[in-house]
């Protein structure tokens, strides 16, 4: 297909330490207040104290075209509250108040262990629950398991937020970005495929994100997906920049590869995200072009998206980077 992509440029990485300044400096970006000051992207938020019912936060004012930041996790909620020292999800959703972000993505598994709505009110709710408004979820397999049928408690406890387009799957823009919002759960279903090619012939923003549970690479215990395959292939065609996924409990980032795992500057990156608060698993055969991996690691993507590139950071539950990705711009 034919980009009609506003901001395109040729996918290259970009130096580490690259500044909002240095991108609008570079043509790449588009000015805006928020890129007023000489800030890194690679530069952290500090933790703040967290209480088990915290107080909603104000969606951050971000100007058309600015830079804006997402937090995003999967696999976060076990049945437990702040009460227990060990009960991790309490302190990832600490470090999403912290980063005040403009949405909060979760890539499923989002309450264990079957999405129950009487578990998503008692423990989800009391600490992720916060963000409700800003949050864009989609499913994993664990909220299939429901007893009172596959997806009940989801929809049950997100309400229109789980099905904005009357659907598990569903798209939504920001400025220069489009988000796909997808359910892996039903990826052999002709439906959403052909819903998937649809829209994203019909985008015409610069950057595109999808977001889904089951991760078509993984050098965890669940491994491969090869569920998804078909529609990385669909996104890679249509020149997407970025995939974020769960399933697997480690993180993990890929340099940019097609959907046969080959290293491709024209690829997207994957970035795994399963540390979100729910038991860690262990790394266990490690995939072509994987970067960086860690286990027994609980946090947060914090991602910094500009209009024309994006970055992003691993924050761990005591507040300290635990990893910083490289910078890219999109396609």
């Amino acid at each position: 297909m034919t980009s009609t992509k506003p901001y395109s440029v040729p996918r290259r990485l970009l130096p580490a330490a690259v500044t909002i300044t240095a991108l609008l400096a570079s043509g790449l970006v588009t000015a805006g207040p928020a890129e007023a000051a000489e800030t890194p992207l690679s530069q952290g938020r500090p933790a703040y104290p967290f209480t088990s019912a915290p107080t909603p936060t104000t969606t951050p004012t971000v100007p058309p075209g600015g830079t804006f930041v997402v937090a995003a996790a999967g696999d976060i909620a076990e049945r437990c509250t702040a009460s227990s020292s060990s009960c991790v999800h309490p302190k990832t959703a600490a470090q999403v108040r912290a980063m005040n972000p403009e949405y909060v993505l979760t890539m499923g598994d989002n309450q264990y262990s079957d999405g129950r709505l009487s578990d998503y009110q008692k423990y989800y709710d009391k600490t992720w629950g916060a963000f409700k408004s800003k949050t864009r979820p989609v499913p994993g397999n664990h909220e299939t398991y429901d007893p009172a049928g596959a997806y009940a408690g989801y929809k049950g406890y997100f309400g229109s937020l789980a099905t904005p387009q009357g659907k598990t799957y569903y798209s939504y823009d920001r400025g220069n970005w489009h988000f796909i919002a997808l359910d892996s759960n039903n990826f052999n279903q002709p439906a959403q495929i052909n819903w998937l090619k649809a829209d994203l012939a019909a985008n015409t923003r610069g950057c595109v994100a999808a977001y889904w549970h089951h991760p078509l690479f993984s050098s965890g215990e669940h491994g491969n997906a090869p569920v998804s395959r078909p529609v990385w292939k669909i996104l890679y065609d249509a020149r997407a920049d970025l995939v974020l996924n769960g399933h697997d409990h480690h993180y993990e980032r890929f340099a940019p590869q097609n959907p046969d795992a080959q290293a491709d500057p024209n690829g997207m990156v994957e970035i795994l995200g399963g540390m979100g608060g729910a038991s860690p698993y262990r790394i266990q055969n490690v995939q072509p072009n994987s970067q960086k991996r860690l286990a027994n690691t609980y946090g947060v993507l914090k991602l910094n998206l500009a209009p024309a590139a994006f970055s992003w950071q691993l924050i761990g539950t005591d507040g300290a980077v635990k990893d910083t990705g490289p910078t890219y711009a999109c396609h």
